[in-house]
């Protein structure tokens, strides 16, 4: 299995999580070659579904909502906080439900939580893109421990004997002994929360660490969207995504209230071997279900040592279930697909760089001479769906196409994570370009579209991407088998804009109604309206240069 919704670099890790694009010379086109699909800026309507998805304790699917929602009102203090309640929510069930997070926790000292928390305050404070406001950060973890005395799995795990109505006391009194006293540098916060871990533990039961590990995650939480507490399987998941290879079953899923949506199959990985295809969704897994677990849940499950046995249970899209055993095993996930060349009359190659990993500039050579020795005259590569990876496997690929000149330069608070990122003129390609974006082009892709846009090297075909233009390090921690993912830079596009939130904006807009599942092209369909319109442009860039 891969999740793709974070990606990492080496050891502790530059990764980037990054964000938009540039001002061009080049004038924007908008071509609609579809309705575009209309879009309900109703709050009241999206209070009313993420209470529901809330009620029924579905904190990914009301999370998704509530964010959707504050990227079009992002000064609205009522979602702001309905995303950070979510979130906690969303975070505590998710470590409880992970097995690696429960095992460690089990192994913890007092002492060993409070070195914990010391450490993540120090990373936020050494290196996190932003002076740490140390207030806000017990405020977060103030919630995500109010949260979790709500959450049954921590409750279960921690509070088990307490009685109802000293639970309902404990519950009242956290906040007034957490606001107790005012903190304004490391020091004091690190106190304060281990002076309030003591008092618990005392008074009613509930561990020390238990509690100081709430306000570590919430720390961290506290920051921004991209920064997060990763327990040892998620830090597994992403170290595993940026080599390129992991042990599961070779399918990328997208969590949705139906079931686990496979939305890409690895040829030749388990789960192709054994019939799943791209759009069916895993509804079960090891007996246990959609109606008694949650999606997350259901995607840890599917981890495992290599050769083990799993039994899944799944969906196609009309709804006929079929029970598999399938065998865990290492899989090696390309980031270079369905090269072709698309065009022959023309030598149009194409390829979809799927994400950035370590091998993504090795796959992007192979893919260029294949193309070459193939007769390729005009070059399309596909970006849609791609949410980014290592930030040097994308100023690799850039600098494949770009003579010279700046690719992305990178600005942090600490000068060690200032950096500019320059093109080399040896090796350059020269062949035409054009580049396939749609919403979920995201961070590492965003550097590519963005540079090959500021350079006037290619043209930009699609929709708006994602907007994402922050870097991030993974932290492993010492005391126990956790980590945490960091803010620690933004990047900047050739022209000089850092523009996170804003999205790369293509030379040439399509507005699409039905997307591919998961951004993957299907290659010269008439309902692919984004892949026909670099057609298009290739065509014309080549008829303009045979014309006398």
């Amino acid at each position: 299995m891969t999740d793709r919704r974070f990606l990492t670099a080496h050891l502790w890790a530059w990764l980037v999580l990054a964000g938009l694009a540039l001002s061009s010379s080049v004038q924007a086109q908008v071509v609609t070659l579809a309705e575009p699909i209309p879009v309900a800026d109703d709050l009241a309507t999206t209070f009313e579904k993420g209470s529901r998805l809330e009620n029924e304790r579905n904190w990914a699917a009301a999370l998704s909502v509530y964010e959707e929602a504050l990227r079009k009102h992002p000064s609205r203090s009522d979602l702001q906080r309905r995303v950070a309640v979510t979130r906690a929510h969303y975070d505590v069930a998710r470590r409880y439900g992970d097995e690696s997070y429960t095992t460690a926790l089990a192994g913890l000292s007092q002492p060993d939580a409070v070195a914990i928390y010391d450490e993540v305050l120090l990373k936020i404070q050494a290196n996190y893109v932003q002076q740490p406001q140390w207030q806000q950060l017990v405020n977060c973890g103030l919630t995500n421990l109010e949260v979790a005395l709500s959450e049954p799995a921590f409750l279960e795990r921690n509070l088990s004997r307490i009685p109802g109505e000293q639970l309902g006391a404990l519950q009242r009194e956290i906040r007034q002994l957490a606001e107790s006293r005012g903190v304004a540098d490391r020091q004091q916060t690190l106190a304060h929360v281990e002076s309030l871990g003591h008092t618990l533990d005392e008074r009613y039961g509930l561990a020390m660490q238990a509690v100081v590990m709430e306000f570590a995650s919430g720390a961290i939480g506290a920051l921004d969207e991209y920064s997060g507490f990763l327990t040892g399987n998620q830090m597994d998941e992403v170290f595993s995504q940026i080599e390129g290879n992991f042990v599961g079953l070779g399918v990328e899923l997208k969590t949705e209230p139906a079931g686990l949506l496979i939305v890409n199959v690895i040829p030749a990985g388990p789960a192709a071997l054994g019939g799943l295809q791209r759009g069916d969704r895993i509804v079960g897994v090891d007996r246990k279900s959609t109606a008694d677990t949650s999606g997350d849940t259901l995607a840890d499950m599917l981890r495992g040592e290599e050769g083990s046995p799993v039994e899944v249970v799944a969906k196609n899209a009309l709804g006929e279930s079929r029970r598999l055993q399938l065998i865990r095993r290492r899989v090696e996930v390309p980031s270079v697909t369905d090269v072709k060349i698309v065009d022959r009359d023309n030598g149009i190659g194409y390829f979809k760089l799927g994400s950035f990993q370590k091998t993504t500039s090795r796959d992007v050579d192979a893919a260029l001479w294949k193309l070459h020795d193939q007769g390729m005259r005009h070059l399309i590569i596909d970006l849609r769906g791609n949410p980014g990876g290592l930030l040097k496997a994308s100023v690799d690929v850039a600098d494949k196409f770009i003579m010279d000149g700046l690719i992305v330069a990178t600005r942090g608070r600490s000068p060690r994570e200032d950096a500019d990122h320059r093109g080399q003129i040896a090796g350059t390609w020269r062949v035409p370009l054009v580049l396939l974006i749609d919403h979920d082009s995201a961070s590492a892709s965003e550097i590519l579209a963005g540079a090959i846009r500021d350079h006037h090297r290619g043209t930009v075909v699609g929709e708006k991407s994602y907007g994402k233009g922050s870097v991030q390090g993974i932290f492993p921690l010492a005391g126990a088998n956790v980590g945490v993912r960091l803010t620690t830079a933004k990047w900047i596009t050739p022209s000089g804009q850092a523009i996170s939130g804003a999205g790369v904006v293509p030379h040439i807009t399509v507005q699409t109604v039905n997307r591919p599942v998961g951004g993957t092209s299907q290659l010269a369909t008439a309902d692919d309206a984004i892949l026909n319109a670099g057609l298009q442009v290739a065509r014309d860039q080549l008829a303009a240069r045979s014309t006398p």
